[in-house]
């Protein structure tokens, strides 16, 4: 197995269980691709007593009989056993397999895409509960460890359970993407070949999911990577979209209606918008949709500043789903050199500019540390509004408990980027209705987040209070309290 990067303290962790005086109940999950059965298997390489990997969108019987073929696979004097009737018949047999080892030591069990298993009218939820309750628990060599790619699922059905497996999941690992920083520790251990706006680039894309980054040809440009993986005719990434949420949600087509109505509007949709843009009655139904995508990262919900709760905003958060849905989605004659061609076209300069925003804003905690205010509590969100006479819009707003308020700009260039005198008078006139707007009494700071920089001249000198370029983002986040 190739050599993990990162992951350091989750790893750590799952090493621990083994010097553990008692069974271990643990629970791995987070967006599918991001890495959770590799880090498993990392860990563990060569000392699983028994695993089990459910399958996408078969029966119960189906299921039953992979599990059978798995238990055979590891005790092989199962083979005469019939396959099991139901999933407590099942997990009786898994009891009697691991009874049957003579050898002291930890028994290793990895449940992988335990959400499958879970067919309807299985009982699965059920067996698995007796099967910890009733043997695994009382004992203090067993390490059960189950994995899932649909968060909710995981969360709903399992963490917060609660029936029989009320409490009982004794350790959880939320998997989330690489950082900036990770990112380049993982290419670093490969070849040394991108430097920071290369990997910026390649994040603003695929954002830090391990699998997509594994498909990266580290000999080519960040250009040619994008346009090779989701242009090419028979490129990796072309058709990723549709295979990743049908393999989440049962009925994807309502989760995808949501991405793509918040995909048309960059800002974000308050939760009757977005309902109305994706065509879905308001009710129980739309709040899991919006819930399920929510929990695996795929979109976020953020207080937008001085709003009532009730206003609450959601905003696509996925890298690729957006990048899919702006340039591959409905082009039915897609030219394969079309990223290379059209790399400096305003409509991927506009693109640029919103996905480098998402990139800043999935690296709250490196731009707070950068701006020295780690340990301070904020609130971060973005904000529009109206003095009655004019409308503005800031990027990102850091609300501090030391009474000062980050008013954030940020901006996507590929050279230092100039405030002239223009612009100068903008910023001057957004802080002004940002002020009459919010009726703040907190100091407001004009922060710049920019690529390269800023050009120094008059109007920066005597605006801006803070300026940070990306290698900002490629900061320790691990200092923010």
């Amino acid at each position: 197995m190739a050599e993990m990067t990162g992951r350091e303290k989750e790893a750590a962790l799952l090493r621990s269980f083994t010097e553990m005086d008692r069974s271990i109940f643990a629970a791995v999950y987070g967006r599918r691709r991001v890495g959770k059965t590799f880090l498993i298997r990392s860990v563990f390489e060569g000392r699983f007593t028994f695993q089990l990997t459910g399958i996408a969108q078969v029966e119960t019987k189906q299921q039953l009989a992979n599990f059978h073929a798995s238990l055979v696979r590891y005790f092989p004097l199962f083979e005469d056993r019939p396959v099991a009737n139901d999933w407590f018949q099942a997990f009786q047999y898994l009891i009697s397999a691991l009874e049957s080892i003579q050898e002291p030591g930890k028994k290793i069990v990895f449940l992988d895409e335990l959400p499958w298993l879970d067919t309807p009218h299985s009982i699965f939820i059920s067996a698995l509960e007796h099967f910890w309750n009733s043997w695994a628990s009382a004992r203090s060599d067993v390490i059960l460890i189950v994995c899932g790619s649909a968060a909710s699922w995981m969360i709903n059905e399992l963490i917060n359970n609660t029936g029989g497996l009320y409490n009982r999941v004794t350790h959880q690992i939320a998997l989330e993407p690489f950082t900036l920083a990770e990112c380049e520790a993982f290419f670093r251990a490969k070849s040394p070949g991108f430097d920071r706006y290369q990997l910026l680039q390649l994040y603003m894309v695929f954002g830090g999911i391990p699998f997509y980054l594994e498909a990266i040809d580290t000999g080519k440009s960040a250009t040619q990577n994008i346009n090779d993986l989701c242009f090419a005719p028979q490129g990796r990434l072309r058709r990723e979209f549709g295979r990743l949420y049908a393999s989440l949600f049962k009925k994807a087509d309502k989760h995808i209606a949501v991405v793509e109505a918040l995909a048309q509007k960059s800002k974000g949709l308050q939760r009757g918008e977005l309902l109305k843009a994706a065509r879905l009655p308001d009710g129980g139904s739309a709040t899991a949709i919006l819930r399920e995508l929510e929990e695996s990262n795929f979109i976020r919900k953020y207080q937008a500043y001085g709003k009532k709760k009730q206003k609450a905003i959601y905003q696509l958060a996925d890298f690729y789903s957006f990048f899919y849905l702006r340039f591959l989605k409905n082009r039915n004659r897609l030219d394969e050199d079309f990223w290379i061609k059209g790399v400096d076209t305003p409509e991927v300069r506009a693109w640029s500019g919103y996905a480098f925003e998402q990139v800043c804003l999935s690296h709250l905690r490196q731009i707070k540390n950068a701006l020295g205010i780690g340990s301070v509590q904020t609130q971060s969100s973005v904000w529009s509004g109206s003095d009655g006479t004019e409308s503005a819009q800031i990027d990102l707003v850091i609300d501090r408990r030391d009474q000062v308020v980050n008013l954030c700009e940020i901006k996507f260039s590929i050279r230092p980027f100039t405030i002239d005198k223009t612009y100068a008078e903008n910023l001057r006139r957004k802080i002004g209705i940002f002020k009459a707007s919010t009726k703040t009494s907190k100091a407001a700071w004009l922060t710049f987040i920019t690529t390269f920089g800023l050009t120094t001249n008059v109007h920066a000198q005597s605006l801006v209070r803070q300026s940070l370029t990306m290698d900002a983002l490629f900061g320790d986040g691990e200092l923010f309290v």
